[in-house]
């Protein structure tokens, strides 16, 4: 039987109402906790203060309104709902810990239970009811202390009730994170609550079987986000944590999934401990990535192969992440990005070579331009992606990720006086018969990167389809661009008479680009595109343009430190911690 999107999304809408206000009719029975949780999430202080001035940052957009309540304001978007209805800000508030953060998380908690308890408003689905979950377990002492007992039955019921309807809808969420928090929820309310570990057993079955079927042997999902692979590995720890605290054991599967992500996260962790952004994710709380990795407490080391598709080459204080495996396809490719072959570079604390980043948050358009190739420290091939988006769905506004690389060979090897990287991808074979081929050297103490892009026409067949693409262009050549994108703190300037390209980082090093001189070097404006900021910041791109006349095109290039930079700085500059988000004017 074929599922035709529009009516499964109608039916789950459905199904999640009922659900709930069914799970609202039933008769209460807990009246309190089986021991007092442990908050185990992590929040902002600046987030938190900005909260409570009445400045509400969520999915991109602010809405300044310090005489309004969370409930009172005017939504713009389903995605700032979603962040709403999800409670994850009441880890902000917890995070400045104050009487006046106190009071501001009790209003907006019991305003929730007074609009919404009854099953009503956007926040009753699975995933948000899972996420919810978890934060008023974790923060109940912050939020229960001081209230009349009749407001603490209204909490406890709103828990009780919020857990029925999870118990019953856990599987509508959509596989991946979103039934990930499902379910490490509903384990986490049914351990919790007096008189609900009934519920604890099937849920604790369901997450083990999501471990098996949704992780893969290299430790990655589907999706190949690595910010989401570090949310579903925090999810899994949580659970596991949870389970320990309340004597019970942590099924295999379990404890493998968070063996297998470990080391994967680590070799998606950059040497400055964000996380390498690709995929639509971005580069993870500040410190998010190894308190996780510390309180999973997994001592494998970062793989030396693949890990959830992308290669690592790290040297001295410099690591490299590459994207090298095909994008992902289907449904998981809601997200995807057409980046096959880009990478990303930092130094120290500092990164230097970036993609643009997801900019979903910035609406329709920034969100398809994030996608694109052009996007990426890659190459893009007479203005094409390598991936292209299907048409939206008419029901959903879905565009997947289609027609992109079906065959992306790797190899990684010792180099004379470092590491080797070789990929190549057959996203340019159907619309210009050229395979793109990159290799990249990273020498060991990290101070050079030396690369080679090629395109080539290898197969008779390959060659006839270039000979008519350069026919189209009319014998001028087709045209390439090899894209470096830039962080917004690094400084370029074209040197050299526009032969190169220095670049100063905050942490003082001096960064070089050179190039072999056959093609066309330019410095333009580029952007950078994060979740917290309210709109895109600006960059720049290093821009090395050429055209292909001839059945292999060869470019060399070469990023390296100045001679003058020394081998370690002490990288003393300080980020501004409200850089994120308080103003308008700061973005």
């Amino acid at each position: 039987m074929f599922n035709i999107p529009g009516l499964t999304a109608q039916k789950a809408r459905f199904l999640n109402r009922w659900h709930a206000r069914a799970a609202t009719r039933t008769p209460a029975q807990v009246k309190g906790f089986v021991s007092s949780p442990e908050p185990r999430t992590i929040g902002s202080y600046a987030r938190g203060r900005q909260l409570i001035g009445g400045n509400y940052l969520f999915a991109g957009t602010l809405i300044n309104a310090p005489d309004l309540t969370l409930w009172q304001l005017d939504v713009p978007n389903a995605a700032y709902a979603a962040e709403l209805h999800g409670f994850a800000w009441l880890d902000d508030l917890a995070a400045v810990g104050d009487g006046t953060a106190r009071q501001a998380a009790q209003r907006w908690l019991w305003e929730w239970i007074a609009l919404y308890g009854k099953g009503r408003g956007p926040g009753w689905t699975p995933d948000l009811t899972g996420r919810r979950l978890i934060r008023w377990i974790n923060h109940a002492l912050f939020c229960l202390r001081g209230q009349e007992s009749d407001q603490s039955k209204a909490f406890y019921r709103s828990l009780e009730q919020q857990t029925q309807f999870l118990s019953r809808r856990w599987h509508g969420a959509a596989p991946g994170l979103p039934r990930f928090e499902a379910l490490t929820g509903l384990i986490y309310a049914g351990l919790a609550l007096e008189g609900q570990e009934s519920l604890a057993d099937p849920a604790i079955k369901a997450l083990a079987r999501e471990c098996r079927t949704q992780i893969d042997a290299e430790g990655g999902l589907p999706t190949r986000n690595p910010e989401e692979l570090l949310a579903v590995f925090t999810l899994l720890t949580w659970a596991a944590a949870a389970l320990s605290d309340a004597g019970r054991g942590t099924p295999k599967d379990h404890l493998a999934a968070i063996s297998r992500i470990a080391p994967t996260l680590r070799s998606l962790r950059h040497a400055d401990g964000g996380l390498a952004r690709f995929h639509g994710g971005g580069r993870g709380a500040e410190g998010w990535l190894d308190h996780a990795l510390a309180a999973a407490k997994v001592r494998m080391s970062a793989s030396d192969g693949l890990s959830m598709g992308y290669a690592r080459l790290s040297g001295g204080r410099t690591s490299v992440v590459v994207d090298a495996a095909v994008p992902p396809s289907g449904a998981a490719s809601g997200n995807a990005h057409a980046s096959t072959l880009a990478f990303e570079l930092t130094s120290g604390r500092r990164p230097l070579v970036v993609n643009c980043g997801s900019g979903a948050s910035f609406g329709l358009e920034w969100r398809r331009a994030g996608r694109a190739t052009p996007s990426h420290s890659a190459l893009c091939l007479g203005g094409y992606s390598s991936a292209r988006l299907s048409e939206p769905d008419r029901h959903t506004g879905r565009e997947a990720l289609i027609d992109g690389p079906t065959h992306v060979p790797v190899e990684m090897s010792s180099a004379g006086d470092g590491i080797r990287f070789q990929g190549g991808h057959n996203g340019y074979v159907r619309s210009h018969g050229l395979t793109h081929a990159r290799t990249l050297e990273l020498t060991l103490d990290g101070r050079g990167l030396a690369g080679e892009d090629m395109l080539l026409a290898l197969e008779d067949i390959e060659k006839r389809r270039f000979d008519k693409a350069l026919d189209t262009a009319g014998l001028k050549g087709l045209r390439f661009d090899i894209r470096f994108h830039l962080h917004p703190d690094v400084d370029a300037t074209l040197d050299l008479g526009g032969a190169a390209v220095s670049m100063a980082l905050k942490s003082g090093e001096i960064w070089v680009f050179r190039h072999d001189g056959t093609h066309n070097l330019s410095l333009e404006p580029g952007a950078y595109l994060e979740t917290t900021r309210l709109k895109p910041r600006a960059a720049q791109q290093i821009v090395l343009s050429g055209m292909a006349f001839t059945y292999a095109t060869r470019v060399r290039w070469s990023l390296s430190k100045a001679q003058e930079t020394a081998i370690g700085v002490r990288d003393l500059s300080m980020d501004d911690p409200l850089a994120d988000n308080t103003e308008p004017d700061e973005q």
